[in-house]
């Protein structure tokens, strides 16, 4: 799996396309309880692009949503947060002045990077001044589109309506910041390589969400789990930074939500919950109750 498709299944930052309607598919995505000294934890592990199609509301989550005083999320996306987002990208994705992305390719790759602007329909004059990280995932959104995913079908997304309509407090785990500081992190070179795999593959490869997507449909946490685990082998920075170190983080951050007096209504990828190293398995490890599966 490259980059940018782990991108998608772990960031919320990305605003894809609204599709039109079809017919709806139900899901039982895993839903885990916690309790702690003084408070209880629900953990919804969200897919942050979704069809629009898909049904994920099950008795237990609306049970869960509703018992909750409190909804927390990774970053918030609201107006101000999604300013903030253009003034980031606008900062961290620009490449230094008279510097040019297809320059900096190698001239096996300048063919793909042209087809693969045009079929995306981006403008070249201003993707040739940007970082190969924000383009990448530019092309993201565009294939996203096309396969019908949908930001705004989201789990996280639907969530954070839901809190919204009902006035409940929300909380977040990390920055905006923080979130693009992980996909602007890497070194130039690194990127480069990887955008020359992603151009070489782009709209050529199978779905790489799709399979992941199925697995959280099915409430198979175990099995995502090893999707992720498979794609990452050969990865262990980017698990490291993606996944391993941000779920320690938030696992402390959970504890000491446990032991206020309140129901918390925990949403973040999928991704972050699943397997030995998901936040619920350092729950456990920690000494906590934590029933799902």
């Amino acid at each position: 799996m490259r980059f940018r498709s782990l991108a998608a299944l772990f960031f919320s930052l990305l605003l894809l396309s609204p599709v039109g309607a079809e017919p709806v598919v139900h899901a039982n995505p895993a839903l885990w309880h916690v309790k702690g000294p003084q408070g209880e934890v629900y953990l919804l592990g969200s897919i942050h692009l979704l069809p629009k199609n898909i049904d994920w509301r099950t008795p237990a989550i609306k049970t869960a949503m509703a018992r909750a005083n409190v909804f927390v999320f990774e970053v918030s996306t609201d107006a101000k947060a999604q300013a903030h987002i253009r003034e980031l990208v606008s900062e961290m994705g620009a490449l230094p002045p008279g510097q040019s992305l297809r320059a900096m390719l190698p001239l096996s790759a300048r063919d793909d990077f042209d087809a693969a602007i045009k079929v995306a329909r981006l403008p070249m004059d201003v993707v040739d001044r940007e970082k190969p990280w924000l383009v990448s995932l530019q092309l993201l959104v565009a294939e996203g589109t096309a396969r019908h995913y949908s930001m705004e079908a989201g789990v996280d997304h639907a969530v954070m309506g839901i809190a919204a309509k009902a006035h409940k407090p929300t909380r977040f785990f990390e920055t905006i910041e923080q979130q693009l500081r992980l996909l602007a992190g890497s070194d130039d070179k690194l990127q480069i390589e990887e955008f020359v795999s992603d151009l070489k593959n782009y709209q050529k490869d199978d779905d790489d969400l799709a399979p992941m997507i199925a697995a959280w449909r099915e409430g198979k946490a175990d099995k995502l789990a090893a999707l992720i685990n498979s794609e990452l082998s050969e990865q262990p920075e980017v698990k490291k930074a993606l996944l391993t170190d941000r779920n320690q983080r938030w696992a402390l951050q959970i504890e000491t939500m446990l032991r206020e007096k309140r129901v918390f209504f925990i949403t973040v990828g999928a991704g972050h919950l699943a397997g030995p190293d998901g936040v619920p398995a350092l729950l456990r490890t920690a000494g906590y109750k934590v029933e799902g599966p």
